[in-house]
Formats: C-alpha cells, sequence, structure tokens
C-alpha cells in the first residue's frame, strides 16, 4: 500500500483506534475485538510489549485492515515497524528521522504536535497528517481557528477525544480523529454497535 492509500483509508473511517496495554495478551484482545466489530484502522503502540510481533500477527489475520505503529520515536523504531507490516506511523512529536525513514520504506507518518508552529515544522518536514496531541489542551473551536490559517494541514486530533465530541472535532475540520480504549470496552457486539454508532455520526458530521 503506498502512503497515499494509507492516508485515503485513515481519512474515509474517519477514527484510528489505538491499542496501548501492559501485556501483550491484553493488547492483542483489544486489538480483535475492535477489528472483529468492524474497525480496520488500528494504531498498536511499541510501549506495548512485542508490539511488532503483534503487528505482524494481526498482518496475517486481519489482511484487509491497516495498522500502524504508534510512540515511534526514532529511525530504528521506524524501520521495525515497517518491517513488522506497518502501513503508518505515530509519534507524539515530530522526529524528522521518523519521517524520512517511514517515507523510505512506503509508510505514511502522522507526527505530533501541541503549537501552530509545530504543525508548521511538521509540514515543512513533509507529515502526511499531523497528530493533534493533546486535543484535551484544545478544543474544536481551537482547531478550527488554527485551520483557518493553516488549512493545508491535515489534523487528527488525539489524546481527550471522546466518544461524544468525536463529531464534533470531525465538524471542525479534523481528518480524524484518534481514540483509545473506549472503543474496544465490553463484548464485539457491544463494540460493533458504538463502532458503527460512532461512523455514523462521524459521516453526518462530515455533511
Amino acid at each position: 500500500m503506498y502512503r497515499w492509500q494509507a492516508m485515503n483509508v485513515i481519512a474515509e473511517h474517519g477514527v484510528v483506534g489505538i491499542i496501548r496495554a501492559e501485556t501483550a495478551q491484553q493488547a492483542g484482545l483489544r486489538a480483535r475485538t475492535c477489528l472483529d466489530a468492524g474497525l480496520s484502522v488500528l494504531e498498536i503502540s511499541l510501549t506495548t510489549p512485542d508490539a511488532p510481533e503483534l503487528i505482524r500477527e494481526l498482518r496475517r489475520e486481519y489482511p484487509s485492515a491497516l495498522l500502524g505503529a504508534g510512540t515511534v520515536l526514532d529511525a530504528a523504531a521506524a524501520w521495525t515497524a515497517v518491517e513488522a507490516g506497518a502501513g503508518f506511523l505515530v509519534s507524539p512529536s515530530l522526529h524528522e528521522e521518523v519521517v524520512s525513514t517511514g517515507h523510505r520504506y512506503g509508510a505514511a507518518v502522522i507526527p505530533g504536535t501541541d503549537t501552530p508552529g509545530e504543525i508548521v515544522q511538521a509540514l515543512s518536514a513533509g507529515a502526511d497528517a499531523i497528530k493533534l496531541f493533546p486535543a484535551s489542551r484544545w478544543t474544536p473551536e481551537s482547531m478550527r481557528d488554527v485551520l483557518a490559517a493553516l488549512p493545508q494541514a491535515p489534523l487528527v486530533p488525539t489524546g481527550g477525544v471522546s466518544l461524544d465530541n468525536a463529531p464534533d472535532w470531525i465538524a471542525a475540520g479534523a481528518v480524524a480523529v484518534g481514540m483509545g480504549s473506549a472503543l474496544s470496552k465490553g463484548s464485539t457486539d457491544e463494540a460493533t454497535e458504538r463502532i458503527s454508532d460512532l461512523r455514523t455520526r462521524i459521516r453526518a458530521a462530515r455533511g
């Protein structure tokens, strides 16, 4: 998959499920719950034990899913994630070596930023999209103000996005939102209903 194809999938879905857990078993359970519930874009945080191996397993089990790696902080981690099958890389901050390494091997890269100046730096570094992190420091309205000045910035608010306010971020101009454990709680049936409802509201928020 090319970088632009990965970004198209992320934009189409409107939500990236973030998987972070203290054990590989917990992470695998949460990831499979989301995937079985119909959420086919997942970011596996590299803070999770054996995250690259989990990405490999999920790639084999769910070949049509788009899997990415999160908390990618350097070139070595970027290569490890891409080699495991990650189609996109996410960082909490901007690391230009992650951008260049990811692009060299065909992965889209979404670095984290928290100010308009950092957003411009990420754009200059070639970011495919920009993680607005933590989104809890922002509001949809303040993000809309930034996009009025930087309409070329594809923003993905993460950290503080809830099931209730996710559509507000999309309506304010976000390409997608990043969300964690709220998506995978409960049974697969419960997660399916929750994710289906969220995606319906995201589509409505786009008009």
